[in-house]
């Protein structure tokens, strides 16, 4: 199983990296990308047996997305954020999970923030709202959206034919997961594709789904951010092998400078990465032993997740500055690195203000964790 997921991902890499900046160009999956994705089933690895998935240790997944934002940080994004949203399978009824992915090559994504207003309606809710930041939605046949119901937080699941996707996703970085804002206006959702994340997993759930599905989220980020610094340091190498820094008689390669920033950001990001990867195993781990996972074990994989995004971004600037003159034109694979790694760092599920969040209840402060 794991080894399958591996050579998928080596698979989608390939093409991911031969196409990244047609998806850059795009702002989308390039088409021989999505393609690629879809055949891999490393978008819906989140399945649960009963709707034909394997169920594969969080760590399997991780590594798969890893790989491919390491040759396509937007593709690497992709793949986890649809790896992500097709946890919600097993919290959806059986038969609203059915009707998402019953077909095997259905994609869905998803955004949970709370946006929407929902409103019952006979026999479900009707939904308005618009969500940002819908990653993959483009190349997707469903999304999964947040909103409130009554007070309380729910998801419904909504095919993006019945949605407005705005195409407003212009940035710096990240271009190619065409991340657009989204609009519903009174779409009529069965309540059979409605559900809380916030109640739990099923009672029936495996491993895979008694793992804390928030820190999966968070995790799933911090996969494409230490897949993106791969790769800036092996395009930094590559680069190093031929550039002759403007003023000097010696290859970028030879000098003492590119040795030490070269060393240090290895050494970084094998640390990052070896912490982030302990942190998953543990969570695996617990959530095989049991349905109620330790705070302690959440908090690590939070910490755990943050801390390999920053590291990765320092990682990527650091292999940019090494670029000098080289690195600041929009065709330099280092520039994109750069670029991708600081909108990862963006995200509030692995930005800075999450040390405070991961430090009050290392302090034991009163602190909300509904949402760890």
């Amino acid at each position: 199983m794991v080894d399958e997921l591996l050579e998928a991902a080596e698979t989608l890499a390939a093409v991911a990296g031969a196409h990244a900046a047609e998806t850059e160009r795009l702002r989308a999956l390039a088409p021989a990308v999505e393609a690629a994705a879809r055949a891999s089933g490393l978008l819906r690895t989140g399945l649960p047996r009963r709707l034909g998935g394997t169920e594969p240790p969080p760590a399997a997944a991780l590594r798969a997305a890893e790989r491919v934002a390491e040759a396509d940080a937007s593709a690497g994004w992709c793949v986890s954020i649809a790896a992500t949203s097709s946890l919600n399978s097993a919290y959806v009824s059986p038969e609203g999970g059915a009707e998402v992915y019953g077909d095997p090559d259905a994609v869905a994504v998803g955004v949970w923030a709370q946006r929407g207003t929902m409103t019952e309606a006979g026999g479900g809710v009707t939904v308005t709202g618009r969500w940002p930041f819908c990653s993959g939605v483009s190349n997707a046949d469903w999304i999964f959206l947040g909103g409130f119901l009554g007070g309380k937080p729910v998801v419904v699941a909504v095919r993006t034919a019945e949605l407005e996707i705005l195409g407003n996703w212009r940035t710096s970085g990240l271009c190619g997961t065409g991340s657009h804002d989204t609009t519903a206006d009174d779409v009529f959702v069965p309540q059979r594709r409605v559900f809380s994340l916030l109640d739990g997993p099923p009672a029936d759930a495996g491993p895979l789904h008694r793992f804390p599905v928030f820190g999966f989220f968070a995790a799933s980020i911090a996969a494409a951010a230490l897949g993106n610094a791969r790769g800036a340091i092996t395009e930094l190498i590559e680069l190093a092998g031929t550039k002759q820094p403007s003023g000097s008689s010696r290859l970028l390669a030879e000098r003492s400078a590119t040795h030490s920033a070269v060393a240090e950001a290895e050494a970084s990001l094998r640390a990052a990465r070896e912490f982030y990867y302990r942190a998953i195993d543990d969570a695996w781990q617990a959530a095989q032993e049991s349905a109620e996972i330790p705070q302690r074990v959440k908090v690590d994989l939070r910490l755990a997740s943050t801390y390999a995004a920053q590291v990765s971004a320092n990682v990527a600037r650091s292999m940019y500055d090494l670029g000098g003159g080289t690195a600041i034109f929009d065709d330099s694979p280092l520039q994109r690195r750069f670029r991708d790694a600081h909108t990862v760092t963006a995200h509030h599920q692995v930005g800075t203000a999450m040390y405070g969040l991961t430090g009050r209840l290392l302090l034991g402060r009163p602190t909300k964790t509904e949402l760890l």
